[in-house]
């Protein structure tokens, strides 16, 4: 059977939780359906190993830690169209990525596509749940959501760019290729797990902020807002729902905060580190 996607999965250190990732894309999967490349870039435990264990899964591996070094090796180790972008700690379903691929075949021009993103904040501490109701209000999360852990392109879709760039934010990068009418969001959904504390949020966050301000303006082809249209507009939806008004206090800091801490990164000239909540992991390996 002819592959009807390729599936690249970038895995650092990802041991504990690949294999739940890959049986959850393979439980309804017809054999061969997908060609998935998993890419371990900079390992120092088991995920080549366990990756190696899950039959039809082909698995590729650099010595540089680096998730954007294992997305350029796994694109060229895979072969088919549409190509799918998963991150290694994300929960979705063969049926949502067939529904994805299928949406891509579907276009003739260039087209990038995601699933819906839910968010699992059942482990996370009251404050992050409360900074995620607003989120989910943001401009970011209701118009044209591409990435947090899925999205996919079609052949014409991934002619837009050569290599991916050595940025953090891969995937606000590759959104902002594609204007409003090129991004597809499909029925079905992926599920990432929130942060579990505030302080592993800002961390992430502020990893997020100072990827974003390194991407290339160059590339950024899809309109965009000033950033007071964009909050204004966000305070305007909380002020119409009197349930979200305590946790704006939450969103502001935990939105405030990481800003600030990557305008002082970027001044500084300080290098951008990964930083994950390590605490999914422990958990899978306990």
């Amino acid at each position: 059977m002819t592959a009807t996607a390729s599936i690249v999965i970038p895995a650092h250190d990802e041991g504990a939780l690949i294999v739940s990732t890959l049986r959850g894309v393979l439980a309804d999967a017809r054999p061969g359906e997908f060609e998935i490349v998993v890419a371990a870039n900079g390992c120092t435990d088991d995920t080549v190993a366990q990756a190696s264990s899950v039959p039809g899964v082909t698995v590729v591996e650099t010595v540089i830690a680096s998730k954007i070094a294992g997305l350029n090796l796994g694109d060229k180790s895979a072969t088919a169209f549409p190509r799918i972008y998963l991150d290694a700690d994300v929960a979705v379903s063969a049926e949502t990525l067939r529904t994805l691929a299928a949406a891509l075949r579907a276009r003739t021009d260039a087209a990038v596509a995601a699933p819906r993103l839910r968010v699992d904040g059942s482990r996370s501490t009251f404050p992050v749940r409360q900074y995620l109701r607003i989120w989910e209000q943001s401009d970011y999360r209701l118009t044209g959501h591409i990435g947090s852990g899925v999205y996919a392109v079609n052949r014409e879709g991934r002619g837009r760019w050569d290599d991916f760039p050595d940025v953090i934010a891969d995937d606000r990068f590759v959104q902002q290729l594609f204007l409003s009418d090129e991004r597809i969001t499909v029925d079905g959904e992926f599920t990432v797990r929130a942060p579990a504390t505030m302080s592993a949020h800002l961390r992430r966050a502020a990893r997020i902020a100072a990827g974003n301000r390194q991407l290339p303006t160059t590339v950024q082809n899809a309109s965009v807002e000033p950033a007071a249209v964009r909050y204004r507009r966000l305070l305007g939806r909380v002020a119409r729902r009197p349930a979200l008004w305590g946790a704006l206090p939450f969103y502001l800091y935990g939105f405030g905060v990481p800003l600030a801490q990557a305008r002082r990164m970027d001044d500084a000239g300080s290098r951008v580190d990964w930083s994950r909540d390590t605490s999914l992991r422990e958990e899978a390996r306990r």
